[in-house]
């Protein structure tokens, strides 16, 4: 058998694996909440989902890495988008996730809920 790193479904599935913040194991090593993948019926990989708040975290780094900057650096009209792009992605699902958000953009909690509700005004009109 090919070895799990250089299966050819390592590499389809591991930029999405990255981008979401989880690992990659051998499926032996699979506990009963990672997904395994399998490739022609045969298991090849495990993945271990991250929780949800170690996704927003994540999630924050990679919008940092795309911006080039942290993101409290950021103009107001950039934070916005960045509001949007988080809540596209259910960051505010999580519990302190406005709390979480906030403080990585530099703003006050109010200051994410104007946003988000600025939004929610504009797409209702």
């Amino acid at each position: 058998m090919t070895e799990p790193a250089d299966h050819p479904l390592v590499t389809a599935v591991k930029p999405l694996v990255d981008a979401m913040g989880a690992e990659i194991f051998g499926p032996d090593q699979a506990q009963p909440d990672d997904v395994v993948l399998s490739w022609e019926g045969e298991d090849v990989i495990a993945v271990r989902l991250p929780q949800l708040s170690d996704s927003l975290d994540h999630i924050l780094a990679a919008l940092e890495r795309r911006h080039g900057r942290p993101l409290a650096e950021l103009d107001r009209k950039a934070k916005q988008s960045v509001v949007r792009t988080l809540e596209a992605r259910g960051a505010f699902s999580v519990r302190h996730g406005v709390e979480t958000v906030a403080s990585a953009l530099g703003v006050s909690r109010f200051t994410v809920y104007n946003y988000l509700n600025r939004e929610n005004a504009a797409k209702s009109e």
